[in-house]
């Protein structure tokens, strides 16, 4: 399964490269169409896996923040909308905008418009391509009744998705502490 259908590369395009001189670190970087993930060579498969995702995490967060503009969030529904929707969702307009601080995204069906908070930039790639492909759900079906949320089945991230979201808007909502409350509550 891929770990991040677009941000990311499937698991097939990982090459995991083992070195007995390295002990602890794990690192990543694309080269052209694949992604190599350097690794101790006395990790087990399972850890191997593991570190496999959190690295292609890392990277597609990376990716993320450099700014997509209008015309790639444009392309990047397309191609949402043709490989979980069939191509059926097609919006009029997709768009960023900054007036929506209490909301990750909205779509106005009759228009065939969508437009995501600028808030969400910066964010890893499963989390906008869920948040657009929510909206492009919208598209086809206005409310949250179930065959809306059977449209979203399809994309393997949802959950995480909404789990980090939730994860973001929580972390909003906790009272901010002053500087020297934060040192003395991690014993500092």
């Amino acid at each position: 399964m891929p770990s991040d259908p677009l941000n990311s590369v499937n698991r097939s395009a990982v090459e995991v490269r083992r070195s007995a001189r390295r002990r602890r670190t794990v690192s990543a970087y694309r080269e052209g169409g694949r992604t190599i993930v350097l690794i101790p060579a006395r990790m087990s498969a399972a850890e191997e896996d593991r570190w496999v995702g959190v690295m292609l995490d890392k990277l597609a967060a990376q990716e993320s923040r450099r700014r997509l503009g209008d015309g790639e969030l444009e392309e990047r529904a397309a191609r949402l909308s043709t490989r979980y929707l069939e191509g059926r969702a097609r919006p009029s307009s997709v768009r960023w905008v900054t007036n929506q601080n209490t909301r990750w995204g909205s779509c106005t069906p009759a228009e065939g418009s969508i437009r995501l908070s600028h808030r969400l930039q910066g964010m890893p790639g499963y989390v906008v391509d869920y948040v657009l492909l929510h909206e492009l759900a919208h598209l086809l079906v206005p409310g949250h009744g179930a065959r809306f949320w059977r449209l979203l089945e399809c994309y393997p991230r949802t959950e995480r998705a909404r789990g980090f979201l939730e994860g973001v808007a929580s972390a909003a909502r906790l009272p901010h502490l002053a500087e020297g409350e934060r040192d003395a509550d991690r014993g500092e």
